[in-house]
């Protein structure tokens, strides 16, 4: 009798989990990466507490990152993203919405690696703009990884970089992608 209860606990969490994991992944764990070189310096930084959402029904992704999060070798330079790039205070977020365009080739319930295109609004510094980027799924039975990478122009989303310093930080910044997602689960 127990060994029946235990097996028809285990069979009913299996079939709970696999419904759950098609819908929805979900991290807050998100990992975004930016770049910058120029002849007098390179600099990067990063943050690993995006959150972000996949709906594999819909396409539906988004995610979300706070601009203080993003660290950086240098705390000086933290500072200066912070107080005179980013205006972190004024504009605390930066948030991404779109949809995966070729949902229906990604099989989210088999493991494999999916190319993918995302198009969507990005906003940072309190502009948005449309983007489009290419992006690789990998999915296994422990999750789904996202990957990309894009590129980011300063004059696009009205950063501006003080005249002393404008030769030492790129208007093209390099933007990367690693989120790691578990089925969600409310």
């Amino acid at each position: 009798m127990i060994i029946k209860t235990i097996s028809f606990a285990v069979v009913a969490l299996l079939v709970t989990s696999v419904g759950l994991a098609q819908d929805k992944y979900f991290t807050k764990e998100g990992k975004i990466t930016f770049y910058s070189k120029t002849p007098v310096e390179e600099f990067d930084a990063v943050n690993s507490a995006g959150l972000s959402i996949i709906d594999t029904k819909t396409g539906a992704i988004e995610m979300s990152v706070l601009i203080k999060a993003f660290e950086f070798k240098k705390d000086l330079m933290q500072q200066h993203f912070n107080e005179n790039y980013m205006e972190s205070d004024k504009f605390p977020k930066a948030v991404f919405k779109g949809t995966i365009s070729n949902i229906a080739e990604i099989n989210f319930t088999k493991p494999g690696t999916y190319k993918a295109g995302i198009d969507g609004k990005l906003t940072m510094h309190g502009v948005t703009r449309d983007i489009t980027v290419d992006a690789i799924f990998i999915v296994s039975i422990a999750g789904v990884i996202a990957k990309s990478e894009f590129i980011a122009l300063l004059d696009d989303y009205n950063i501006k970089v003080p005249g002393v310093v404008k030769n030492q930080i790129s208007q093209q910044i390099k933007v990367e992608i690693d989120n790691t997602y578990k089925p969600y689960v409310k």
